[in-house]
């Protein structure tokens, strides 16, 4: 990572990052692409407008250094050499396709309450659509609500959301959240299965969004979340697991082979061949 300061703000050097690779994955729903190619969103309350230069500059407009460290640093996974971890799940042919397909991808280190609420919203939804209810959500409250205040809230009450059955989730999730019942910050050092089984005490919470909040919210890189694409190709070319080159790092492999073969189906054929 190299970055100098602008009168325009931030300008960073990064390897190994891509804008729509990152953003437009599915690990985030509160960015949006501009006219101009540029991104807007958010980390909880703290607003961004990021912008490629050329290939491997970035430009971060109108904020501060310590804006940049403090806050952004940290959310691109700046300081983790995604070269060196596109190199060591090459020794596997298909991570090694996926890797050079999209090249650019990277973890996305997010907010762990806003990670969980999400990511109850996203089930049996379309991104537009999840965007659209996290868009209402911060518009009500000027922001991202804390479980606090959503511990307030009812199944009714959220109707404006319309969300549909995720409402009731969303304020057991607040509920158990707000009361202690269960702690988002314990889960960051639990082992894996008790983390993941503790998520699912809330309702509304299967695998697959555990191992969302546990992934993209806690930076658990072991938890590989499950989804149809990734099923079909476990399925196809790992029915006995993930290869040995991803061991403790299975969630940040999921991520380059998820949008490989979400973007090109037709290499599943290739697997069963």
């Amino acid at each position: 990572m190299d970055y100098k300061k602008t009168a325009e703000g931030i300008i960073l050097s990064q390897k190994d990052f891509e804008l729509s690779q990152t953003l437009d994955c599915g690990q985030a729903f509160r960015w949006s692409r501009d006219e101009d190619g540029s991104y807007s969103g958010f980390f909880l309350n703290s607003f961004l407008r990021i912008s490629s230069i050329k290939e491997g500059v970035f430009l971060f407009h109108g904020i501060t250094e310590d804006e940049f460290l403090g806050v952004w640093k940290d959310y691109f996974d700046l300081e983790t050499d995604y070269g060196e971890l596109k190199m060591r799940f090459s020794q596997d042919e298909t991570l090694a396709k996926a890797c050079s397909f999209a090249p650019g991808i990277r973890l996305l280190k997010q907010d762990t309450w806003e990670t969980l609420c999400s990511f109850i919203i996203s089930q049996n939804n379309n991104i537009p659509r999840i965007k659209g209810i996290i868009s209402r959500l911060c518009e009500r409250y000027g922001g991202f609500p804390d479980a606090e205040v959503l511990s307030g809230e009812t199944a009714e009450s959220l109707s404006y959301l319309r969300s549909g059955f995720r409402a009731k989730y969303i304020v057991d999730a607040a509920e158990k959240t707000a009361s202690g019942m269960i702690s988002l910050e314990d889960m960051r050092v639990m082992p894996y299965e008790q983390a993941k089984n503790s998520l699912m005490t809330i309702k509304g919470v299967g695998p697959k969004v555990a191992d969302c909040v546990l992934l993209y919210g806690m930076y658990r890189t072991e938890a590989c979340p499950v989804d149809v694409w990734m099923k079909r190709v476990t399925e196809c070319f790992y029915p006995d697991g993930m290869p040995e080159c991803t061991k403790g790092l299975e969630g940040i492999a999921q991520q380059y082979l998820f949008h490989y073969v979400r973007s090109d189906p037709g290499v599943l054929n290739m697997g069963k061949q």
